[in-house]
């Protein structure tokens, strides 16, 4: 197979704003970032839609990945690219590519083969400087912070109650605790600290959540950030630079359009990761590609367990969505790991190992029952996939009465994505209205132990001293109301990530809690998850390069 890079010269982008156009957006609503990358103003939104027709919403989502991942981005793009070549009215609604991961171990996150979303080069290096927008907010908080102490600090603020951490959009697990402040008076107060990567930030959450720039604000305003010497909470609107921060967000808050390989128009606005974060793309994208179109294709982070939890939990209950299908990703390989195959022999033929493995996709499609949707089940094939290994996952999915259908939109494009298409469509005609996991007014705990339980079939939580705490203060702060964001290894059900396929008989530790007014909900800290990554031994930075006619290899 030809390089993701090489197959993009084979496609020639259309100007974006024909891609604008095909939308039925208006030319004063265009921001242009070049020829092919523009932002579409937010007063889009406020204006009649073309197309008066009621659109559906897709969810991609997957079951519990292997460290390459499973399609989920690639999937959605080749379903979008099938949706036009049946002359449907589409539009996609993904997550910007972090740097951390483009120059870690994922080099890129535009899709591959011949589904994917261009330019990718400059998509998944910089693009319109959103990433840099929401670290530049983050870290001014935290500037502001520690100046407002070393000038008199009138607000009383405790040094060693700040809670604001500073980000930055790459891997560097040696700023994850560090000592600030020191070399002198003038240098600050001397205290601990430490950075999360950017797609952690709270910044990025509110940003991804929000209704509009006066929703902005008020979230910005409600951001607790330290506590003072009498334990008395302090927020962002206490430092009075709201203003500034909104100034720098101004851009950054309207979403960008770019297109896939066969034309199909694609927003790709805001990028919290899900193990970490909530996974899922800005509210303001997915409405403006609802508005625009009449099928909207969105995915969110890793596997059902989290991206999707989080989907239905945190975004749904933000923005009134409801989606009318989930798409549940799964592939041969990521089914031999769960089945217990080795990491390094998954390209062998193994139908027993597919077998075993299935178990994990069983519990992704109770998992996906449990919100009142029945799914269809999405195999993306690799090259070394047989039929036989097809042939059990299919009958198990007709065994659990789900819509399957075999996708080869990598090798194919659009075309390799017909079946899944149509599979989709007749799932939405079906679509019934989904349900929350918890009611808000549950006790924090319970919450907590709902989605453990339920999703991650835990037996049961424990939690540590620190927790227990945090639970006590969130009461003492009358925040109970407010939904849960649990930050959990990605590679498992669990919170070990040692453990595939189906996880019976375990116990999911909570070693702390976070407060995220701003955002809405609150961060869940479980197993030795980290909100800062590292590099891997052979980082994906030692294989990008620009060659001399300006071409950039090895991001996409």
């Amino acid at each position: 197979m030809k390089a993701n890079h090489e197959i993009a010269k084979e496609f020639t982008a259309k100007p974006i704003a024909e891609i604008a156009k095909l939308l039925g957006v208006q030319e004063q609503d265009i921001l242009f970032f070049g020829r092919d990358i523009a932002k579409i103003h937010l007063n889009a939104l406020k204006k009649s839609r073309s197309n008066p027709k009621p659109n559906k919403l897709i969810l991609i989502s997957a079951t519990t990945p292997t460290a390459a991942g499973e399609g989920k981005t690639t999937t959605t793009i080749g379903l979008g690219q099938a949706f036009t070549q049946l002359g449907e009215s589409v539009c996609l609604a993904l997550r910007e590519p972090s740097l951390g991961p483009c120059l870690g171990v994922k080099g890129g996150a535009t899709g591959g083969g011949y589904s994917q979303i261009m330019p990718a080069d400059r998509i998944n290096l910089h693009f319109t400087g959103d990433f840099h927008a929401i670290t530049t907010v983050n870290n001014l908080i935290a500037a502001s912070l520690g100046n407002h102490i070393y000038q008199g600090n009138e607000l009383n603020i405790d040094s060693r109650q700040i809670t604001w951490r500073r980000v930055m959009d790459m891997n560097d697990r040696s700023l994850r605790h560090i000592m600030l402040g020191l070399g002198g008076k003038t240098q600050g107060t001397p205290r601990e600290g430490g950075f999360d990567i950017t797609a952690a930030s709270e910044v990025m959450a509110m940003l991804c959540l929000a209704n509009d720039m006066q929703d902005l604000r008020t979230r910005l305003d409600r951001t607790l950030i330290a506590y003072t010497f009498d334990d008395k909470p302090i927020y962002v609107k206490d430092l009075e630079i709201t203003g500034a921060l909104m100034a720098l967000l101004r851009d950054a808050m309207h979403p960008n359009l770019v297109q896939a390989f066969e034309g199909t128009p694609v927003f790709v606005h805001g990028g919290p990761f899900a193990n970490i974060a909530h996974g899922c793309n800005s509210v303001l994208a997915t409405r403006m590609a609802m508005h625009f179109s009449e099928w909207t294709i969105t995915e969110a982070g890793f596997g059902f367990d989290l991206g999707a939890e989080k989907f239905f939990d945190i975004k749904c209950r933000t923005a009134g969505l409801d989606p009318d299908v989930v798409v549940l990703v799964t592939t041969i390989r990521a089914l031999k790991l769960h089945g217990g195959k080795n990491k390094s022999q998954l390209d062998q033929k193994d139908v027993e190992a597919v077998t075993m493995g299935l178990a994990n996709l069983d519990k992704h499609i109770e998992n996906v029952a449990k919100f009142n949707k029945v799914p269809v089940v999405a195999l993306n094939r690799f090259y070394s996939d047989t039929d036989e290994e097809i042939a059990v996952v299919k009958q198990r999915a007709e065994y659990h009465g789900v819509y399957f259908a075999e996708s080869r939109h990598f090798a194919e494009g659009g075309k390799g994505a017909i079946d899944l298409a149509k599979k989709v469509m007749e799932a939405a005609s079906k679509s019934q209205p989904y349900k929350p996991l918890y009611p808000l007014e549950m006790a924090v705990n319970e919450k907590i132990k709902t989605i453990c339980k339920e999703i991650y079939g835990a037996d049961d939580v424990s939690f540590t001293k620190d927790a227990e705490k945090d639970l006590r203060h969130i009461k003492n702060l009358g925040l109970e109301h407010l939904p849960v964001c649990i930050a959990k290894a990605p590679s498992s059900l669990s919170d070990d990530p040692s453990l595939h396929g189906r996880p019976r008989d375990f116990q999911v530790t909570v070693r702390g809690i976070e407060i995220n007014t701003g955002a809405g909900f609150l961060v869940v800290l479980t197993g030795n998850i980290l909100r800062m990554p590292g590099l891997p031994k052979d980082p994906m930075a030692k294989h990008i390069d620009l060659l001399p006619d300006g071409t950039i290899v090895g991001v996409g």
